[in-house]
């Protein structure tokens, strides 16, 4: 089992969007920081266990950039760091070169940054499994049903 560290938009929105993929063993929703550059701050996040052999690394990387504003620069970055939270030295050479090769998937920069891990907050239980506990509500209406319409129609052959 290996894990990955994922910031984007909304850890609701990650946390859902993760959870529904084959491989995928557990999505712990809250806060990553790293010890370096731009990241030192916590921001909303989730960290990713899964089976590399059921759902490649690169394919995780290339439906984080999908189901987030990956090439916006926008005033809640603060927030929602556009990021991949790496665990080892090999992960973090590897997803830099998968960030590379998947830049050409989109027209403009991403603005997504590879950083060493350093610590997780886990949010509180009541915000835990948000999609699932709030499916009918607006906020998973608006924002999440969209990213997992995503999946189905993109990555349906990941999903669950």
């Amino acid at each position: 089992m290996r894990k990955i560290g994922f910031g984007g938009g909304c850890h609701w929105c990650t946390e859902a969007v993760f959870s529904n993929l084959l491989g995928v063993t557990s999505v712990l929703q809250g806060w990553i920081k790293s010890s370096k550059g731009d990241a030192t701050e916590f921001s909303e996040a989730v960290i990713v266990k899964f089976d590399e052999t059921l759902m490649p690394l690169d394919v995780l990387i290339e439906i984080h950039l999908h189901t987030h504003s990956a090439t916006a620069q926008h005033s809640m970055r603060w927030k929602y760091r556009s990021a991949v939270y790496t665990f080892t030295q090999e992960q973090e050479s590897q997803s830099k070169m998968i960030l590379e090769e998947k830049q050409s998937l989109f027209e403009k920069p991403l603005v997504t940054k590879v950083y060493p891990f350093k610590s997780f907050q886990l949010n509180k239980e009541e915000y835990l499994h948000y999609y699932e506990k709030n499916a009918s509500g607006a906020f998973c209406k608006r924002y999440i049903e969209p990213k997992l319409q995503l999946l189905l129609a993109k990555y349906n052959k990941y999903t669950k």
